[in-house]
């Protein structure tokens, strides 16, 4: 299941490249950027019994800045459990978390622009599914409405062509009534960080 997830990522990374080459030198976001993202992490904080746990995270975004101020961004995001170690009823502790997928729809606010160094704050909805782990109980994917709230900042190099990303994001999952009993029938909250490479276009 890692194996579909990577390449869903790997997919929609080498489509969304394809219109990313920037063309001037001034400071700050083009139209169009896009996000790499190599390296990342989330982790879900326990409640009541159900357990806390961390996957490793990479994937890609675009935005599109309406303005100078504003932009619309779309992000696709991998979660793989890399360690195992949950502590969940009676189970073994090489049990590893189940695989997750994200998407979300984000608007993206930079109120200092024009430079090299640009904060942001970012917010928005989408979904996460989490594959099946039958050990866990999970028997089937499961899908869950998400929110995000968080900010970054991005760096740009002189030429302005590419940058770098750092970005933090307070994530919350509505349940269902139905969910499996490791994920909980509550809502779960969710801390993500990440690193990346932005690749900017002409503005």
């Amino acid at each position: 299941m890692s194996g579909k997830i990577a390449a869903l990522v790997a997919a929609a990374t080498l489509v969304t490249a394809a219109g990313a080459y920037a063309q001037e030198a001034t400071p700050g976001p083009g139209f169009v950027e896009v996000t790499y993202i190599p390296a990342g992490a989330e982790y879900f904080a326990s409640k009541n019994n159900s357990p806390s746990f961390g996957n490793y995270g990479f994937g890609t975004a675009v935005t599109f800045n309406i303005n100078r101020y504003v932009g619309v961004e779309g992000e696709l995001g991998a979660m793989i459990a890399t360690t195992s170690g949950l502590q969940f009823g009676d189970l073994d502790s090489d049990i590893k978390s189940p695989n997750i997928l994200s998407y979300t729809a984000n608007a993206v606010v930079s109120p200092w622009t024009g430079h090299r160094i640009v904060p942001y704050g970012t917010g928005g909805l989408g979904g996460l599914t989490m594959f099946e782990r039958p050990q866990l109980g999970v028997v089937n994917d499961e899908t869950f409405l998400a929110g995000n709230v968080g900010g970054g900042v991005k760096w740009y190099a002189p030429n302005n062509h590419w940058g770098l990303r750092g970005d933090y994001r307070f994530a919350v999952t509505r349940s269902k009534d139905d969910a499996p009993a490791f994920f909980g029938r509550d809502t779960r909250y969710m801390h993500r960080v990440y690193a990346a490479v932005i690749i900017n276009t002409a503005r």
